[in-house]
């Protein structure tokens, strides 16, 4: 797919992933829409790409909203059509046991991580099949491919937002639109400020419970584990590629690939399931 001259929009585009694709897209001579729920951040980001010499908009967007969404894609079609739709925006949810998360939890944690990227797709995708081309990526994790304790409603939803990618692409395919290309991200350890989403969760902050020594330990090593991950840009190049390469499955840490096969192969075998531990 030739990207120069496209357009491209990326939700949770202020920071992290979503401003690293940003930046590659206007490298490449893409025209970028930027959207994202933080206002300031945004304004600071939408500078930052459009120093690259591209056409580059913010856009509110709270990706609960389906009429955020569609403001979204129109801001692109505006800047000459809607070639590229990252559905990245997510939120690392509240975590802890199954048993000890609310209604809240899983309700803000699913919401913005899977039905964002449904809305994405309802939004973004009949522009394409007008256009007989585009690509869509949406943001998932290893968290989709793997079962780790402890990430409940997080996991849950980028199972979810895996399983959807794959049913994309195929439906796609079976409708005669095989113009339009699909991939999904599954990223390891990257160095985002992920684990402090709750600064957007709508009635504020969790409000945090008193933890054993050993899971205020887990907590920590996933914390620290996040900030001595891989550079965004390092992700944002592997998107890059995957749209211009077409390809599907976008896996950008080598050393988590175990987990999955070993979760593949417990499937196939029929085996109890085994914990097994994200790489440090």
């Amino acid at each position: 797919m030739e990207l120069t001259g496209k357009v491209a929009l990326v939700t949770g585009a202020a920071s992290g992933i979503g401003l690293a694709m940003a930046q590659r897209f206007a490298q490449a001579g893409m025209h970028v829409v930027l959207a994202d729920i933080e206002s300031e951040a945004l304004d600071t980001a939408v500078a930052q790409v459009a120093s690259h010499g591209t056409q580059v908009q913010g856009v509110m967007c709270d990706v609960r909203s389906n009429a955020d969404h569609e403001t979204a894609v129109k801001q692109a079609v505006a800047m000459g059509g809607l070639h590229v739709l990252c559905n990245n925006a997510g939120v690392s949810g509240g975590g802890g046991l199954l048993w000890e998360s609310n209604d809240a939890d899983w309700e803000w944690t699913i919401d913005v991580n899977m039905y964002g990227v449904i809305r994405g797709i309802r939004a973004g995708v009949p522009i394409m099949i007008e256009q007989g081309e585009g690509h869509v990526v949406n943001t998932a994790s290893m968290a989709g491919l793997t079962s780790m304790p402890g990430t409940g409603a997080y996991s849950v939803a980028k199972h979810g937002v895996v399983v959807m990618s794959e049913l994309l692409k195929h439906e796609l395919e079976l409708s005669g639109h095989s113009g339009i290309g699909v991939s999904v991200l599954c990223p390891g350890w990257v160095a985002t400020n992920l684990m402090e989403s709750d600064r957007n969760r709508p009635d504020g902050p969790r409000e945090e419970v008193e933890l054993s020594p050993e899971r205020q330990a887990a907590r920590d090593a996933l914390q620290a584990a996040f900030h001595a991950g891989i550079d965004a840009s390092e992700v944002a190049q592997a998107v890059h590629d995957a749209i211009v390469e077409r390809n599907f499955w976008i896996l950008t840490h080598d050393d988590w690939k175990p987990m999955a096969f070993g979760r593949a192969q417990d499937i196939i075998d029929q085996s109890q399931p085994v914990v097994r531990h994200w790489p440090h």
